[in-house]
Order: C-alpha cells, then sequence, then structure tokens
C-alpha cells in the first residue's frame, strides 16, 4: 500500500470528522454590584443572545473597596440574572466568591431552546401601522381635493 496515499485518506477521516464537531465558546458579562438598570437590562440582553448561540456564560461580579463588606449585594444581581434568563439557561457553577469577584457559569438549556423553536411563530407586519398608514393617504387625498375647490 502506498503510504502517501494512506496519510491523505487519514487526513480527510480527520476533516471529515471535525466538521461535525461543535466549538462552544465561554463568553464573560462582567457587571458591578452599584449597576443601573438599563445597564442591567442590557447585559442581560447580550446573554441571551450568547446562550441561543450555544455559548457558556460566565457572569463576574466586580467588587471594588467598601463593596467588599456587602456579598449579599453581589449575589441579589446573580439572582436576579437567574430570574430574568429564566428557563433558556442552567447554572453550571453557582455563584462563588473568590477574592475581589464572584463568579457563576450557565450553559444554554437545550430542552428550552427546542421547545422555544418550536413555539416560534411566523413574524408578520403590524396591523397597526398599517392602519395608520392608509389614514395619512387619506387626509393627504382630502386635503388636495379640498385645494383643487379651492382653486
Amino acid at each position: 500500500m502506498d503510504y502517501g496515499k494512506f496519510r491523505y485518506e487519514e487526513a480527510q477521516r480527520l476533516k471529515e470528522s471535525r466538521k461535525k464537531t461543535v466549538q462552544i465558546t465561554m463568553k464573560e458579562v462582567k457587571f458591578k454590584p452599584k449597576i443601573a438598570k438599563g445597564d442591567f437590562d442590557t447585559k442581560v440582553r447580550h446573554m441571551l443572545e450568547f446562550l441561543d448561540e450555544g455559548h457558556k456564560v460566565k457572569v463576574t461580579l466586580q467588587f471594588r473597596g467598601r463593596e467588599m463588606a456587602h456579598p449579599e449585594l453581589g449575589t441579589k444581581i446573580l439572582d436576579a440574572v437567574i430570574e430574568q434568563l429564566g428557563p433558556i439557561a442552567k447554572v453550571d457553577t453557582s455563584a462563588r466568591l473568590e477574592g475581589r469577584n464572584m463568579t457563576m457559569v450557565l450553559s444554554p438549556d437545550k430542552k428550552a431552546a427546542k421547545r422555544s423553536a418550536a413555539q416560534k411563530p411566523a413574524v408578520t407586519k403590524p396591523a397597526t401601522q398599517i392602519s395608520i398608514e392608509t389614514e395619512n393617504s387619506n387626509a393627504k387625498d382630502e386635503n388636495i381635493e379640498d385645494s383643487k375647490k379651492a382653486v
């Protein structure tokens, strides 16, 4: 048997096996204890996108100065994250304080992803926009007719 042919076939088999694998990466989102509501919602929305893409998410809460005296504020924020993500994410590593950081790892819940994909309805244009457009065009037609009568 030709050794060059053997190496080529082996390389092709390895290449084919790599096609079927899925790369799961770890994304990190950082919070601080004094985070505002709008910033919190934005970061949770980003986490939701990461989980929908199949990535794991590491949530890091950074304490500074006297904030270290109140770790319960950090657990409160991390609990709010879990509550907002709900059934979409499952907790791999629960919240744990390591030095000045409190970390938690979330991963996508495959059962919830299948259910949500099956329940998504088709996107349609809202009826309210259509009625507003027709009202505006009717108003323009009336204005044109009024101006013709005046001339």
